[in-house]
């Protein structure tokens, strides 16, 4: 347990909320853990390198359904919102280019494009950033907006060494202009899993917010092996406010677990963790056409019921598996430990907590085994 409740802090608060009976608390958490709200906006230039990112955060391909197209049909001084066909509470906002005119005034900039709104804002360039962009990063910071990353997108024509020269060039602008311990992230837009994008991830996860870290965590795509152990532990972190609330902490006398836990929160959390991994048919079939494999040889991969479907009675008969093995395990050191009108509400935390775990467990390990199919075939 001390594994998942470090994956995420905001558990130690509802702990306490759960020990002096603020259940109402526990049940808004996990609602917004649930729903995983997250705006991130892109801010450069519109040319393929920006929709391709835009496109890869999503798990998208430029010829899939809601790609962002390149080039933009949105007008050059309008922004444009794209949604995350799985995660609809994810999403991405495209920005229009910090204009070049001189004098500038950033905060006009911000104000016109609701800097405040955005959880993050990537600042993109594809040679250098621009004097006036670094002007609106600088005014970000002393408005207290520190989720601000200057990312270079790397073309089909960079190499290692130009890349590094770029970077070393921005850094300069950046020094030149007043910036502290300047960053540079640089990322490939069609392939995330390489470059600066894992440590720009982990970046996020310190400077965001718990509850958005988590939302951004959980709407990326499957794209490395740390990130999918992540998921599995934000999942259980979950799992075990979830199962707080199934009567397990509040020693309210209940009956068996499959018959009172309200399983439409159990199937909530597990249909979310099948599209997190990316494990449903249509991310599946998409990831398929995007790296060039069958998708009847990915679809096979998974060996778990929940990877290819989440239904309700098989999330029911996990959950009465678990409470009935619990029972016969368990019950002498129960009844030896815990007051009698306690003992059936800690049986129902412990079955929820052991049945829904498990269940994350094996979704976890067949998208390890698509993510290993799909990286062999990179090779």
């Amino acid at each position: 347990m001390a594994d998942v409740l470090k994956s995420l802090n905001l558990l130690e608060t509802l702990k306490e909320s759960i020990e002096s009976n603020k259940l109402s608390e526990v049940k808004d958490a996990v609602e917004d853990l649930l729903i995983s709200r997250i705006n991130l906006a892109v801010v450069g230039d519109r040319g393929d390198e920006k929709a391709s990112i835009m496109n890869s955060l999503r798990g998208l391909g430029p010829g899939d359904e809601g790609a962002a197209p390149s080039p933009s049909p949105a007008a050059p001084e309008d922004m444009a919102g794209y949604p995350n066909p799985k995660h609809p509470d994810f999403r991405l906002w495209d920005l229009p280019p910090v204009p070049t005119t001189s004098p500038f005034e950033p905060q006009g900039y911000m104000d016109r494009y609701k800097f405040l709104r955005y959880n993050a804002i990537f600042m993109t360039f594809t040679e250098r950033p621009r004097p006036n962009s670094v002007e609106v990063f600088l005014e970000s910071h002393s408005v207290q907006r520190q989720t601000v990353y200057f990312i270079l997108l790397a073309s089909a024509k960079d190499t290692e060494k130009s890349l590094e020269e770029k970077r070393k060039s921005s850094l300069a602008v950046l020094t030149a202009q007043g910036v502290a311990l300047p960053k540079v992230y640089v990322v490939a837009p069609s392939t995330l899993e390489k470059l600066d994008f894992p440590g720009l991830l982990e970046n996020m996860s310190k400077d965001l917010p718990e509850i958005r870290a988590h939302a951004l965590l959980l709407a990326l795509p499957t794209l490395t092996s740390d990130l999918i152990t992540q998921k599995k532990e934000a999942f259980k972190a979950l799992v075990w406010a979830a199962a707080s609330l199934s009567g397990g902490m509040s020693a309210i006398p209940v009956p068996l677990v499959a018959s009172m836990v309200d399983s439409s929160v159990a199937v909530r959390i597990l249909t979310k963790a099948q599209l997190s991994l990316c494990l449903d048919d249509e991310s599946v079939e998409r990831l398929a056409r995007q790296r060039g494999v069958e998708p009847a040889r990915l679809k096979q991969l998974r060996t778990s019921a929940l990877s290819v479907e989440v239904s309700k009675a098989e999330v029911k008969t996990r959950l009465a598996a678990a409470e009935k093995e619990l029972a016969t395990v368990s019950s002498k050191l129960l009844e030896m430990a815990m007051p009698r009108h306690a003992r059936s509400a800690s049986r129902s935390f412990a079955a929820m907590l052991q049945a829904l775990n498990s269940s994350i467990d094996e979704m976890a390990v067949d998208a390890e085994k698509i993510l290993a199919a799909i990286s062999e075939r990179q090779r």
